[in-house]
Order: structure tokens, then C-alpha cells, then sequence
């Protein structure tokens, strides 16, 4: 199972919301998973879809204990490999459609059928509640991806003028979501873990959060590990190609003027470089009597080095 469905899992079981709470909710499922089909004069019925057994199952325990609306579910199976499931509730006509819409607010409060396109304004005007419609968002429409691979947190919706409401009310509690057009539908998302993990507090899925920042703690180690072994790596490479070239410059030497021709000091470190080809700058100093640091013995290789270069 997906990280996604995983904590879409947690957030259907929330427990403990007041009816308030639970029809800004229901109002956010609605809105995202929702489509209003035409039954006749005046008449429309409400689908609700969801690939999700569990969110399945809340929105039918809303209808029915908090609307006393009675619905119906259907199981579409789909051929295709690779693809869920999809559960479909449909609230009829004669069942309260249209009174459901407009207690929801999705439909405005007057004799016809006008959509509305904006959260409805006393949803801003309450955190709780705020929290309550953006837990209904992300079970409707939303999704996260898995932590093991990026951080990223969106809502799909059909419409701008609702994809701007909701930033503004993801926005409103101090993050940063931003809206992009994809295909024919306007996703508001979120792409930085602090910021997802705070909405997902928010929201009331505390495993996903947990999940999310030991991940998050494990990448970084990782990470840190990495970058201190490729450091090493790199210094490693660094001083054993150092180590080659000096021994070659007095080679050089050697063969050109001897070794006995340089000046006592740089005999000295040229005979114990030779013979330890492997050792640290800071090893061959504690090797000679009395001990250098090493920035003395480096000093006199590059004495050296010099000497190589105008003998080449």
C-alpha cells in the first residue's frame, strides 16, 4: 500500500470531531470526489468516488448518522492492471441531494442550482474547522508522496477559483502552497517536509508525520555519511597523489644530480618520503629527530618539488 493511502487509512479513522467539524469535512470530500449528475426536472442526484474502502466507509457513516441520508455504494472493478478499485456512494434526489449540497455549501442557499466555487467564509473563520475541511480535502483529493523518495503534498481540483480558496486556507495557517495547472485541473501543493509535516499534524495524521520525520532523520544521516566518506575519499585520493608525485620528483633527483647534492634537511625528508611512500606529512615529521609539524615537512617537499621542476 501506498504512503498516500496509508495515511488517507489513519485520517478516516479520526475519532472524537463534533458536527461541525464533520460537515466541514464532508463538505471538502464532496467537493473534491463529488460530481452532481442531472435526474430530471429539477432534480440531481450527488456521486462521490473514491478508490479508498475507508474513506468509502466515512463518508456513507457521515450521510447516514449526521444527514440521516440514506445512500447507496457500487464497487467498480477495474480490468486494468495496476489499478484499484473504485467505490462509488450516490445520494439521490428523493433521497436529499440538493438539500446535502446547500447545507454543504456547495451549492448556494436559493431556489435553482448555483455552484459555488469558494470554501464557504465561516470555514476561515474557525482553525478547527479550517483543519476539519483540509483533513476532508486531502481525503477527497489529495495525496502525498512517499518520503523515501521526495517530499510532496498536493490537492487535485477541477476549478481555480476553488483551487485559489483552498491556498488561501492552507495559507492562512502560515505555509506556503502554491497552485500549477496540470492537464484540466489546477493542483495546489506543497513541496517543502517542514511544511507538510505541519499540515499533517494539523490534520490529525500523526503516524504519516511520525513516518514521515524518521524518514526524513534517516535520509539525512545518510546523507551525512555519504558526504563524510566522499570528503575522506577525495582528501585519500588527494594525499596519495601527492605522495606519488613527490616520490617521483626525487627520483628525479636522484638520477639527475643525486641525492646527496641537496642541502642536509632535504636529504633527510627525501630518504624517509622514499622508503615510506604511504605515511602522512604528519607522520614523517613525528619520524624525524627532532620532529617537525607538518607544515614544515610539506615545506620541504615542496623545496623539492621545485628543485625537480628546474632540473625538468
Amino acid at each position: 500500500m501506498s504512503f498516500s493511502s496509508e495515511t488517507k487509512n489513519e485520517l478516516a479513522r479520526v475519532k472524537d470531531i463534533d458536527v461541525n467539524d464533520k460537515q466541514a469535512e464532508l463538505s471538502a470530500i464532496v467537493r473534491m470526489s463529488g460530481t452532481i449528475q442531472f435526474a430530471g426536472l429539477r432534480k440531481i442526484n450527488v456521486k462521490i468516488t473514491t478508490e479508498l474502502n475507508s474513506v468509502a466507509r466515512r463518508v456513507f457513516k457521515l450521510l447516514k448518522k449526521e444527514f440521516n441520508i440514506e445512500t447507496t455504494i457500487s464497487v467498480n472493478k477495474n480490468q486494468m492492471l495496476k489499478r484499484n478499485n473504485s467505490y462509488v456512494l450516490m445520494v439521490k434526489s428523493e433521497n436529499g441531494a440538493e438539500k446535502l449540497l446547500k447545507k454543504l455549501g456547495i451549492l448556494e442557499d436559493r431556489d435553482g442550482f448555483f455552484p459555488t466555487n469558494c470554501i464557504p467564509k465561516e470555514i476561515f473563520e474557525d482553525d478547527i474547522l479550517k483543519k476539519a475541511y483540509l483533513r476532508g480535502a486531502f481525503l477527497g483529493g489529495g495525496s502525498i508522496s512517499d518520503p523515501e523518495k521526495n517530499y510532496h503534498m498536493e490537492f487535485v481540483t477541477n476549478n481555480e477559483d476553488y483551487a485559489n480558496s483552498l491556498r488561501d486556507l492552507i495559507n492562512s495557517f502560515g505555509l506556503n502552497s502554491k497552485i500549477v495547472a496540470r492537464k484540466n485541473s489546477f493542483v495546489v501543493y506543497l513541496k517543502e517536509s517542514e511544511q507538510i509535516s505541519d499540515l499533517l499534524s494539523m490534520i490529525g495524521a500523526y503516524q504519516a508525520l511520525l513516518s514521515l520525520q524518521s524518514t526524513k532523520i534517516v535520509k539525512e544521516m545518510r546523507n551525512n555519511v555519504n558526504r563524510i566518506v566522499n570528503c575522506e575519499t577525495a582528501n585519500l585520493s588527494k594525499t596519495v597523489n601527492a605522495a606519488v608525485r613527490q616520490v617521483e620528483n626525487i627520483k628525479l633527483i636522484q638520477n639527475k644530480i643525486g641525492i646527496s647534492s641537496l642541502p642536509e634537511n632535504l636529504q633527510e625528508i627525501a630518504l624517509l618520503r622514499v622508503e615510506n611512500e604511504d605515511m602522512s606529512l604528519k607522520e614523517l615529521g613525528e619520524m624525524l629527530n627532532p620532529p617537525i609539524s607538518k607544515s614544515g615537512v610539506n615545506h620541504r617537499l615542496k623545496k623539492i618539488e621545485q628543485i625537480a621542476n628546474d632540473l625538468k
